[in-house]
């Protein structure tokens, strides 16, 4: 029980800001799960803190990232409420061969291409690190956006490789909520791939 509400006080931080941000992302993910439409207002609001979080950080490739999210956000929030099956929940689809070569390239180039350029021009601490991170975090959220069931394998990569940033950034609050988006994760990628499966069963 100490250990549960040591971890909890870890999570939570001492700065309001960082507090908050962790709350959103929380509900944020879990109305993700469950194909809510109502993530969105959540996901708009938790990156819109982060950005100032990471940019205190100096973690500029994600403090920039959150800009892209807030557009994309939107976007899928558009894109969502176009696609809601008769329960009032968004569909799930998967993505093909082809789509997903181009989104694993583009990942790995704009990785490549943004850690070069934050090690050069800024000073960054963990320029490639942190490119990778803010690269495939574009990929998993436009998939998302897209409604493609594996944006959950790309989302745990992304957190599997935040953890270890942050927490080496001393953003234990961070590293905490990104472990516990890890987890979400992997039962985001169940749920909806069994969603799908009874989707393609039943039709």
């Amino acid at each position: 029980m100490d250990g549960a509400a040591e971890f909890l006080r870890a999570m939570a931080g001492a700065r309001a800001i960082e507090v908050a941000a962790v709350a959103l992302g929380l509900v944020n993910i879990a109305l993700l799960i469950r194909r809510s439409l109502w993530n969105y207002p959540f996901g708009l609001a938790m990156v819109t803190l982060y950005a100032v979080i990471f940019f205190e950080a100096k973690l500029y490739a994600d403090a920039g990232l959150q800009i892209f999210f807030f557009a994309i956000q939107i976007y899928g929030w558009m894109s969502w409420r176009r696609a809601r099956g008769e329960d009032g929940l968004v569909t799930v689809r998967r993505v093909s061969f082809r789509p997903a070569a181009m989104y694993g390239a583009a990942a790995l180039a704009g990785a490549a291409a943004l850690g070069a350029g934050l090690d050069r021009m800024t000073d960054a601490t963990h320029p490639y690190w942190d490119a990778a991170i803010a690269s495939l975090s574009v990929c998993a959220q436009v998939m998302m956006a897209k409604r493609f069931l594996e944006n959950w394998l790309v989302w745990i990569a992304v957190d599997t490789l935040a953890i270890g940033l942050f927490w080496t950034k001393g953003l234990s609050p961070t590293a905490a909520l990104y472990a516990v988006f890890l987890v979400m994760s992997l039962a985001g990628y169940l749920r909806w791939r069994q969603t799908l499966r009874t989707r393609m069963s039943a039709s």
